[in-house]
């Protein structure tokens, strides 16, 4: 092992790169340096860059005055000037690994991040990939890349996998408290990025044998609660059909203290981890000769619930003798989780696209996403009044915004349908409720 390195990050002398600023790259970043080290994070987009550069946050799960503070002092910086990799001593891959339209993984900005970093790559430098993908991409993409340079993995320099478990909006558990997982290419690997990380962060570090078993853990992680959730969704369907609530199935089986872990259904899927992370164990699978039937039922499940949520809205306006098409439909909510500003893979857009392929005419609100722009159309978010509600035919809650106000907007509308379970308090009362 380095005694150099090891003694730069004992004495919080080293330089520590941050590759990637986004919802992971981002809050590691503003970890680091509070924990004393000087950090340059890259990035190819010049906005975040400029952002970072002038104190400005532009991510939820950060203390908007402890990145002003890191800048100020000079302890982080951001640049898109990727030669200003030769001055760290230590970086993290933090870049997006998407799906293509076939749900193939895409790792090309893991690829074009490790060929950056080898061009100015040099002797006892630390690299640890972020990223969540396969299993195999840290030994069989990153490393030939870094060791194309001359240098051995090991030896010259260090390699490990340590997979982010960033939680958006989550009030407990964060970058700075999170247990992390951390599996190098060898035990010397292992232990220099170990060594980091418990420098930076006060959870547990979880040393695996390996970064194949390090990418293996986060694609259970986030499998698991896809097919748990896949479940839910099915049940909800079912109990539909049967005319059983449920919301309070859910609430009664999770009396039990053992055995049982509750998991709700909702209108589809959000996020970057759970949605996707599953499509990289299905389509690494296939390399073994192996069809993941349970995961790949639980992601056509989930998948279909937006087009459900549409089907069931049809049904409920039937039942009124109110067509969908020309209906007036208000979402509430399109963020992907409840109180964040996050839109990636939010099945709220997918109802939308689905209600408006019907004829609806939609409207949205949402306190924490006042415009964007999906499939080439722009959408602002409309003001949440008593005409508001009253005007729309039906109102579908989408996201459990804790900031909405659910008895005016029961009051206030002529139908709600409730994918979330947010009036659970006020659903026995009203007849103009419906829940998934």
């Amino acid at each position: 092992m380095s005694i150099a390195l090891t003694t730069k990050i004992k004495e919080r002398t080293a330089v520590v790169g941050v590759i990637g600023l986004g919802y992971v790259g981002l809050p590691l970043a503003v970890e680091k340096a509070k924990a004393g080290y000087k950090v340059i994070g890259f990035d190819i987009q010049k906005e975040k860059v400029d952002s970072v550069n002038q104190g400005h946050n532009y991510i939820g799960d950060i203390v908007d005055a402890d990145l002003a503070e890191m800048v100020k002092t000079g302890r982080l910086s951001a640049t898109a000037d990727y030669s200003r990799i030769k001055e760290c001593d230590a970086m993290a891959i933090c870049v997006p690994t998407p799906l293509d339209e076939h749900y193939q993984p895409d790792i090309s900005y893991v690829e074009n991040s490790a060929r950056e970093i080898s061009k100015y790559f040099r002797k006892d430098t630390l690299v640890v990939l972020e990223s969540t993908t396969y299993p195999g991409t840290t030994e069989e993409v990153v490393m030939p890349i870094l060791e194309a340079t001359g240098l051995k993995c090991g030896e010259d320099f260090y390699l490990a996998f340590s997979p982010e478990r960033v939680d958006p909006g989550n009030k407990l558990y964060n970058t700075k408290n999170t247990p992390k997982v951390v599996g190098g290419v060898t035990r010397k690997c292992t232990e220099v990025a170990a060594l980091l990380y418990e420098s930076v962060l006060d959870g547990d570090i979880f040393r695996a044998s390996s970064p194949k078993v390090a990418e293996m853990e986060k694609l259970l992680e986030n499998t698991y609660r896809n097919i748990n959730i896949g479940l839910a969704n099915e049940m909800a369907i079912l109990c539909n059909r049967m005319g059983i609530d449920v919301w309070e199935v859910i609430d009664a089986a999770k009396t039990k203290p053992y055995g049982f872990q509750a998991f709700y259904p909702g209108p589809g899927l959000g996020g970057h981890c759970i949605p996707i992370d599953p499509f990289y164990l299905t389509w690494k699978a296939r390399e073994f000769d192996y069809h993941t039937r349970l995961i790949e039922v639980s992601a056509e499940i989930n998948q279909y619930m937006p087009e459900y949520v549409v089907e069931r809205v049809m049904k409920i306006l039937n039942e009124r003798r109110k067509p969908l098409n020309g209906a007036r439909v208000l979402v509430l909510g399109v963020a992907y989780k409840q109180d964040i500003d996050d839109l990636r893979e939010s099945p709220a857009l997918k109802v939308i696209e689905h209600l408006e392929k019907y004829g609806a005419l939609v409207s949205y609100n949402d306190p924490f996403i006042p415009e964007f722009r999906y499939h080439g159309n722009e959408y602002k978010s409309v003001v949440l009044s008593e005409d508001t509600l009253k005007e729309a035919d039906i109102t579908i809650i989408t996201t459990m915004h804790t900031v909405y106000d659910y008895q005016f907007i029961v009051d206030n509308s002529q139908i709600v349908f409730d994918t979330k379970n947010a009036t659970k308090e006020i659903k026995k009362e009203k007849a103009n409720i419906y829940v998934l």
